[in-house]
This record gives C-alpha cells, structure tokens and sequence, in this order.
C-alpha cells in the first residue's frame, strides 16, 4: 500500500526478518508479500586455480570499483569470463581504466552470448576483445599470483534445452594474464 506523505517523512529502512518480521507486517494489515533481492551472489566454476586472490567474480569486481577510486584495481592484462552484461560491464570498466588489454571469453557464439547486442558492439569499441566458444578449464598461478588461463573448445552449449556445454578437451589454448574475473552468472543469497 502507497506511504501517506506523513508516513513518507518517517519512513525509515527496516530489515525483514531483522528489524521487523512477515508477522509484524501481516498484524499491520499487509495481505501479500512481493520478495525481489535481486542475484547479488556470484557462481564458481569449480575448476583449479579458481580461489587464487587474483580471480574474483563480476559483481565484486565491479562493486570494488564503484566504491574505490585506485586505478590499481585495474593493471595489466585482464581476462573476462562469461558472456553476459555483467561480463561485458566487467570489461568495459577495465578497458576504460588501468588495464594494458582486456580479453573477453564466453561459451556462447556471438549471436547467443545473453550481452545485449549494444553492450558487445561498444565493449569492442572500448578495445575488448572478445573470444566466443571457449569455456575455461584451469587457472594457473606462480607464486600466489595469476599468470595465465587454459581454455577449452566449446562445441555446443544447449543440449536437450538445458544448459550442458559440451567441450573438445583436447582444443585447448592458454592465455597469460594478470588479473581474472568471472562474470558466469550470479544467484541470490538468502
């Protein structure tokens, strides 16, 4: 139900199930509940090499910088993982930012990639690369720091309308890099 304005000037931020519970809420005389937190939480791979400290998810990435001015954030060569807007913001920040090149890899051929056909077009204008059919399959590390990717050949990614990516294990190429981010979808955290 809408605030009163007099209500609007009290207003103040509650947490459900903290502050305040459905209960409380349903003694007020709220009848339905709509939950809408969002997918804030980040997907892993489970692949090795993936709890190095230089490999971090999209929305944290991203997070980190919105909140940070440190153009250090962003050095060197920086690799993306995933192929959806996330991914490509990922990206775009780093290219526009401290980064010497940033290489975007996606499961996906171009036309599949869930990206926004706007959002690819200018990633690539802002110096990206993208490279499609690849899923990654190891990270490598020296000395507790990244210094490189093996990827996979992706050879089809929906099979029997579900999300199984089928690979080519031995087409595999390694890029070196600095910095890893994967943007490969995010999930809700309850």
């Amino acid at each position: 139900r809408a605030l009163s304005s007099a209500a609007s000037d009290v207003y103040k931020r509650q947490e459900v199930g903290k502050d305040i519970s459905l209960d409380d809420l349903r003694n007020e005389g709220y009848e339905a509940f709509y939950v809408a937190i969002g997918a804030q939480g980040s997907r892993k791979l489970n692949i090795p090499g993936e709890d190095n400290a230089m490999v971090e998810s999209g929305i944290d990435f991203l997070q980190k910088v919105n909140k940070v001015e440190d153009p250090n954030l962003i050095s060197g060569d920086v690799v993306v993982v995933g192929g959806g807007n996330v991914a490509i913001d990922a990206s775009r920040v780093s290219a526009r930012n401290a980064a010497s090149s940033v290489l975007q890899f996606s499961l996906e051929q171009e036309p599949d990639m869930p990206a926004s056909v706007e959002e690819i077009k200018e990633a690539r204008e802002d110096g990206v690369t993208i490279n499609c059919g690849w899923g990654p399959k190891e990270i490598l590390a020296e000395n507790g720091k990244v210094t490189g990717i093996v990827f996979k050949k992706c050879l089809s990614v929906i099979n029997d309308g579900k999300f199984a990516p089928v690979y080519d294990e031995n087409e595999t190429m390694t890029v070196e890099c600095d910095r890893l981010i994967f943007a490969i979808g995010q999930q809700s955290v309850w």
